[in-house]
């Protein structure tokens, strides 16, 4: 990483008088939408067994996730056209919709409901802040802001899975979701000040839009594949080549050109958030098992590296924030030589003859990874992107996150229906790593090459 000028004073970039009630809301709502993810899978088993949903167990994460990605590029379309208010202000009411109709469902088809509006909420509102910190925050400043919103991740990582089982087991899983809401009303008056306060958007006359159609199919394609994961049927299996050819074709609409090729610059960028977002969900959704399975952890411990996972990100996400000036291409480059370190010892911890205390080693490295990689993703994003084309390409990085996610996390489950089982995962995990280990590699090695040129 090139030069290492510190930046300014925290305080003067984040807490200027301008500047705090935008900082408190943007970090207020990130917390509370990173406890609702940690707390929510918490609560499924639960919740799914008293609304009698057992056989429908994976359909509120699909949910969330098809009315994530329809939302993520509406946004992306709506703020190019009016700007963030749209979204800033429409997102974060369909997310408290969501809750109560999920926190007060009767059976799964309101549960389903509920979390299709959450989902729905949540894609409006994260392309929103995305474009708000482009307006609030200048290109130097970024880092500041994007360290700030990994610790807001911190507390929920490390407290939100054990408070919502303790909701759960005491007051029950409903207040899991209902007790975000009175958070998430304040969170949407501090909006709708900051809103008043952003100048009138002027709309670029020759932006690229993505299609709401397009996105449709996109969601469809990822939630065939996600079901056909789970499925050991030839019917699953064609279901899952349909749905992977749809997806192929909706993305090439949906993403700037040249991404699914690498194009150094901005398809590069858009690349890396889908190889790194893809490459280490696949560790995360599997990670606990192994260390159940293979290394006989309990349930608490188990998760235990995840949230070491969160404080290395955290942490180094904090570093990366003090110094502005590092070349974000060389740190992004960096971001995934740590992470294909640490997915590397994900495959050692996959055998029974390695100890499970190196997965604690492989969090903390691969976590780091992560603090430093991703905010340069976001970077790297808001300077190549023209002004017109900032939702746009905004959407593009969080659908090519989801379905990276969706896709790597749907491959191991079918090595392990295939090769091993979940009472014996060692085989599925070690052929899993190798395939997220040259991942990360190709990733180092694009943005090697698109540094090189920079």
């Amino acid at each position: 990483m090139s030069r290492t000028t510190e930046a300014p004073a925290r305080g003067s970039v984040l807490w200027a008088p301008e500047r705090r009630l935008t900082t408190v809301a943007l970090l207020l709502v990130v917390t509370l939408v990173a406890f609702e993810n940690m707390g929510v899978a918490t609560a499924m088993p639960t919740l799914v067994a008293e609304l009698r949903g057992l056989s429908l167990y994976a359909w509120p994460f699909v949910t969330f996730l098809i009315a994530s990605v329809v939302a993520t590029v509406l946004s992306g379309r709506m703020g190019d056209r009016r700007g963030p208010v749209p979204g800033l202000l429409a997102g974060p009411v369909l997310f408290t919709g969501g809750l109560v109709v999920a926190g007060t469902a009767s059976g799964m088809s309101l549960l389903l409901a509920g979390r299709a509006l959450q989902g729905f909420g949540s894609g409006l509102l994260l392309v929103s802040v995305s474009l708000l910190i482009a307006l609030t925050f200048t290109d130097r400043e970024r880092p500041v802001i994007y360290a700030a919103n990994a610790a807001a991740w911190v507390l929920p990582a490390v407290v939100g899975p054990s408070l919502a089982g303790l909701i759960t087991v005491s007051v029950g899983w409903r207040w899991v979701f209902l007790g975000l809401v009175p958070l998430v009303v304040l969170g949407i008056a501090m909006l709708v000040v900051v809103a008043r306060r952003l100048p009138p958007h002027m709309p670029a006359a020759d932006g690229r839009q993505a299609g709401v159609i397009m996105a449709v199919v996109a969601a469809l394609g990822v939630a065939s594949l996600t079901w056909a994961a789970q499925q050991r049927s030839a019917y699953a299996a064609v279901a899952g080549v349909a749905g992977l050819v749809v997806l192929t074709y909706s993305l090439r609409k949906l993403l700037p050109k040249g991404t699914l090729t690498s194009r150094p610059g901005l398809p590069t960028v858009v690349a890396s958030r889908a190889l790194l977002a893809g490459a280490y969900a696949g560790m995360e959704a599997y990670l606990p098992l192994t260390m159940s399975a293979v290394h006989g952890y309990g349930p608490a411990l188990a998760g235990l590296p995840l949230t070491i996972t969160a404080m290395g990100w955290s942490a180094a996400s904090a570093v990366q924030g003090k110094f502005v000036d590092w070349s974000r291409e060389s740190s992004l480059r960096a971001g995934f030589v740590l992470v294909a370190v640490g997915l590397v010892g994900f495959g050692l911890v996959s055998q029974p003859w390695a100890p499970g205390w190196i997965a604690f080693v492989v969090c903390a490295v691969g976590g780091a990874g992560m603090g430093i990689a991703m905010p340069a993703v976001s970077v790297l994003l808001l300077r190549y992107s023209p002004e017109g084309e900032r939702g746009f390409n905004t959407s593009a990085m969080q659908l090519a996150d989801w379905v990276g996610s969706a896709l790597l996390i749907g491959l191991g489950g079918v090595l392990l229906g295939l090769l091993a089982s979940a009472r014996h995962p060692s085989s599925a995990i070690a052929v899993l790593s190798v395939v997220l280990v040259a991942l990360a590699v190709l990733g180092a090695r694009l943005t090697g090459r698109w540094t090189a040129k920079v």
